[in-house]
């Protein structure tokens, strides 16, 4: 299974008048961590764009135990569980420096050919990037 981490500092104007992270910031964290997780393996998503590939988002679920706050450094584990075929998911981890769990969350993307605006499988040289870890 792959597994990376991110660090997200949190800012002032991402919080509510509670002080909390807002609710719905928390899927722009995932897709950092996503984005950082993918980087980390050796591709990225200008490189697939380029290449003819889009990642739409199929499925987004969170569910939230604790709250962040501003200035709070929180730690991002994101795993891919599975080998990819038409889509992807990413689980992520949400921790605050007490390294309690904040936030659980998955998001499934499916690879999409430009040309034809349809589902493809994963391309074969991501899978050669990503198999070494199942």
């Amino acid at each position: 299974m792959f597994v990376s981490e991110v660090k997200i500092r949190v800012r002032y104007g991402e919080t509510d008048r509670m002080g909390y992270v807002y609710y719905g910031n928390y899927a722009e964290y995932f897709e950092v961590a996503r984005v950082e997780a993918l980087r980390e393996l050796g591709m990225n998503y200008k490189d697939m764009e380029d290449s003819g590939i889009m990642l739409p988002v199929y499925t987004l679920n969170v569910k939230y135990m604790k709250p962040a706050f501003y200035d709070d450094l929180l730690t991002i584990k994101t795993s891919i569980r599975e080998i990819p075929k038409a889509r992807i998911t990413f689980s992520h981890e949400i921790y605050n420096e007490k390294k309690e769990l904040l936030n659980t969350g998955e998001v499934t993307l499916v690879f999409i050919d430009t040309k034809t605006n349809k589902p493809i499988g994963a391309p074969e040289n991501f899978l050669e990037k990503i198999r070494k870890y199942y």
